[in-house]
């Protein structure tokens, strides 16, 4: 081994340069292709445009003995309601042997200003959109899953800003939880009884926050008063890359619409606030909207909003019908349960 790291042999030692040069090259290819083609694993962000507007893919992965699809969820960052919606029927604590689930790690970027932190409460997830300079593509988006507030208390649509940062928070219990549970101390200092976590964001809006949580199980769940709330190493990640002042807009969007290498996804949701109507006209008009109807097999449509997989689906068709184009003639409305 001495021989070959000596500088007294000429020879070996342009071989390990040579070595070296390769190792270099060869991460950094695989480096600069993962940031290419949407996805860093290093990072956990994906480059996206405007014409792709479609990110990550969904995976597979096949139950061992101890696994719950809780525990999934939070191994592959997704929440309780995404891999309820995207697996029907399979029981969540006592999944099968070798059954295959479906992980749904893939998304349509919601519809709303590409700016700061965006919350789709219909979803239950988080998105934050950044900008990394020298990149193929520097528009760049970190996702993850939230728990959003109960009935009665959700999380007012809107516009706001990040006001203020705060590590180990001290929960000052507000009046409206005190009043159901009056067994609540005034305020509750950090640690494990501590709800908010080890860090919040504080929003503009006097009274709501991103924070953390000392129970996890409620990441894709209706559980709070109107915050919204993040795995423990989710709020960590996240916490240092958000500037105080930076933009967050509240949305409540149960159908989004995509696309990705010209293909249109459409990624259906349950309208738990009732607030879309009928979500085959929602969908319809957001088609319309954006110019895509004509190219879309309504069937695949329509299966895809009866489903509410939450689950980007393919819904392009093969030949596009000129008789569609710009809406001119509109698709029945459809009771779909």
């Amino acid at each position: 081994m001495q021989l070959f790291y000596s500088s007294d042999n000429p020879d070996i030692r342009w071989k390990w340069q040579k070595a070296v040069i390769y190792i270099a090259l060869f991460f950094g290819f695989w480096g600069f292709y993962l940031l290419s083609v949407g996805y860093s694993e290093a990072s956990g962000a994906f480059s996206y445009s405007s014409d792709d507007t479609v990110i990550g893919f969904k995976q597979i992965h096949t139950i061992k003995d101890d696994d719950t699809l809780l525990d999934l969820a939070r191994q592959y960052d997704i929440g309780y309601n995404s891999i309820i919606a995207a697996n029907p029927g399979i029981d969540p604590w006592i999944p099968k042997k070798d059954t295959k689930i479906l992980i749904p790690t893939m998304w349509v970027l919601p519809d709303a200003s590409h700016d700061g932190v965006v919350i789709n409460l219909a979803e239950m997830r988080l998105y934050y959109f950044f900008k990394v300079p020298q990149t193929q593509s520097n528009f760049m988006v970190r996702t993850f899953p939230i728990g959003v507030g109960t009935e009665g208390f959700v999380t007012p649509y809107g516009s706001y800003h990040v006001a203020d940062k705060e590590k180990n928070p001290t929960w000052h219990v507000p009046e409206s939880i005190r009043k159901e549970k009056p067994f609540l101390p005034l305020s509750v200092p950090p640690g494990h009884d501590n709800p908010l976590g080890k860090f919040i964001l504080h929003l503009s809006l006097p009274g709501y926050g991103i924070h953390g949580t000392n129970k996890p199980l409620g990441v894709g769940r209706r559980v709070s008063h109107g915050c919204i709330r993040l795995y423990p190493e989710d709020i960590a990640r996240l916490f240092p890359m958000v500037p105080v002042g930076t933009k967050v807009t509240v949305t409540y969007e149960p159908v989004k619409i995509g696309v990705r290498d010209g293909d249109i996804y459409i990624e259906v949701h349950d309208d738990y606030l009732k607030q879309a109507g009928n979500l085959y006209n929602y969908a319809v008009k957001k088609l319309i909207k954006l110019g895509l109807l004509k190219d879309v097999d309504l069937d695949s449509l329509r299966k895809a909003i009866k489903d509410k997989s939450g689950v980007p689906t393919p819904i392009s068709k093969k030949y596009p019908d000129e008789n569609l184009a710009g809406g001119r003639h509109l698709p029945p409305a459809e009771q779909l349960n």
